[in-house]
């Protein structure tokens, strides 16, 4: 499914292919085939195979029909897709019909395209294709033919399993479409927030970039503006002499070329080679993780715990800046007094341990930290902020899409509360990007 950002609720802008529409429809025709193929030919049923054929076949020239106007990539709009839904509900209806109604057993695949609207599709569309839905099941309890049965012999099935029927596949597709509606939304949200976390990310990344490259222009344009400006002076005191200034000018001229070639580097930002700054030490990395966080009262301590082999050196990764940055800032809106970041690595793993001196994990949230939508009155309290809820979701999914293992924990040492351990393997760490 195509997705992008700028949406109220996420749909309309999530599309379904048409390959994919088109696909599932030839296996549900290869399916109807088989089964009408199988009851007249080796059951040996009485039923209107024809009619049921016609419908298959029907459903086969729409498929076709699709094919040859659009190309197979095209993604539909959600007008498109509740058309198609609708013909799908109303050829299995017309199939059902012909073959016993509700007492046919495949009735219960009416539920199908209303599960797939559910995810797909507006609240509004789901819900007029499910009253659709449920008017034809209502009208197949009354307008059916029989059920196909041996020759000679009426199956007679009572009104109450009818009704039962009736009742079951409406139970089901309220309660399958209202659950996958909320699962495909939770998976919506999931999707907005972590678009927007690398959106940020990406800006962030860019922004830092023009600031030190934006620094170190004007520090290179300060040379040439003074010489120019002392030129300017020492000209505006001489007399005018053509042949006197004829070389401050070429000097004037020397410093502005210069001036140009630094705002056309400043322009090219990002073009050149810059792996010298692409990758960065460990204790770096802590360093510019933790610099944010050192004015607001509480004492940061950044040490090494334990060091076998060289110290690592990994690329400058966005999400694990912002993941760490994300635990510190929490170890930071809890702690009374302090917290500690250890650091640890050896020839096979890295770790990063963030401990703070504060309240801890409340015990009844602590196994579901991670999770997006914690209850706000089941975070740990904190003076003026949120919860837990989605910030330590998209922190904990940066870390472990570069390859961390994130635990959660309360610290069993007097005095300490939250602990939270993050660890790499060398090798997935430093190749993380």
């Amino acid at each position: 499914m195509e997705y992008e950002l700028g949406n109220e609720t996420g749909f309309g802008t999530r599309r379904l292919r048409l390959s994919t529409i088109n696909n599932t429809r030839w296996l549900a025709i290869a399916g109807q085939f088989a089964a009408v193929l199988f009851v007249a030919t080796v059951l040996h049923f009485e039923l209107p195979i024809i009619a049921c054929l016609f419908l298959i076949v029907l459903a086969a020239i729409l498929n076709l029909a699709l094919t040859r106007l659009f190309p197979a990539n095209k993604r539909l709009r959600p007008v498109g897709v509740f058309a198609v839904l609708i013909f799908d509900v109303a050829q299995l209806s017309g199939l059902l019909a012909l073959t016993g109604g509700l007492t046919n057993p495949f009735c219960i695949l009416l539920v199908v395209p209303v599960i797939i609207s559910a995810t797909t599709l507006p609240p509004r569309f789901t819900a007029t294709l499910a009253a659709i839905t449920l008017a034809f099941t209502t009208a197949l309890t009354f307008v059916h033919l029989p059920l196909p049965w041996y020759a000679g012999t009426l199956l007679e099935i009572p009104l109450v399993f009818v009704a039962g029927m009736w009742v079951a596949v409406v139970s089901a597709m309220i309660f399958t479409a209202f659950y996958v509606y909320r699962v495909a939304e939770e998976a919506r949200r999931l999707s907005d927030a972590l678009a927007a976390t690398e959106l940020v990310l990406q800006r962030e990344q860019h922004i830092s970039a023009l600031d030190g490259l934006a620094a170190a222009a004007a520090h290179e344009l300060g040379t040439p503006l003074a010489t120019i400006s002392l030129v300017a002076k020492e000209m505006g005191r001489e007399p005018f002499d053509p042949e006197s200034l004829r070389e401050d000018i070429a000097l004037m001229r020397t410093q502005a070329d210069r001036c140009r070639e630094i705002l056309r580097r400043l322009s090219t930002l990002g073009a050149g080679d810059e792996s010298h700054l692409a990758r960065v030490a460990m204790r770096t990395m802590i360093e510019e993780v933790v610099a944010p966080h050192r004015e607001f009262g509480i004492a940061i301590n950044a040490t090494i715990e334990e060091n076998q082999g060289t110290e690592p050196v990994c690329p400058r990764n966005p999400g694990i800046i912002y993941g760490l940055g994300n635990l510190v800032e929490n170890a930071v809106d809890f702690a009374k007094e302090s917290v500690d970041i250890r650091m640890a690595w050896d020839e096979d793993k890295v770790r990063v341990r963030i401990v703070d001196d504060g309240p801890g994990f409340p015990p009844e949230v602590l196994e579901h930290l991670g999770e997006p939508d914690l209850p706000r009155s089941a975070s740990r309290p904190r003076n003026g902020g949120g919860g837990l809820g989605l910030g330590i979701f998209i922190a904990k999914t940066l870390l472990e899409r570069s390859g961390a293992n994130v635990v959660f924990s309360n610290a069993f040492s007097t005095g300490k509360g939250a602990d939270v351990i993050v660890e790499w393997p060398r090798l997935s760490m430093q190749a993380a990007v």
